[in-house]
């Protein structure tokens, strides 16, 4: 985890090796609105439950929202948490 100066968003790596889709909301069938490369690193804005996933980070339905309607698997995003890591997502 990194902090950015007087900001205090966090930033975690993606799993080393991996691609990740970026969904419309938390589900695999939800529209993929873009592909992260690998070594990118993503800031969690808050977190939801959605539809159970395995990666390399574990089996998680935990659901990291990168911006406003992205969605990636936490199974996927290296938090060093198997809960969150951030607010509840609202709504």
């Amino acid at each position: 985890m990194q902090l950015t100066g007087e900001n205090t968003m966090a930033y975690y790596p993606i799993a080393p090796g991996y691609q990740v889709n970026v969904r419309r909301g938390p589900s695999s069938d939800s529209e993929l609105v873009k592909v992260l490369p690998q070594g990118s690193s993503v800031s969690i804005r808050c977190q939801t439950r959605g539809e159970t996933v395995s990666g390399p980070c574990g089996t998680t339905d935990v659901w990291d929202c990168i911006a406003p309607g992205q969605y990636v698997s936490d199974a996927y995003v290296k938090t060093g948490s198997s809960g969150y890591v951030a607010v509840a997502c609202s709504g």
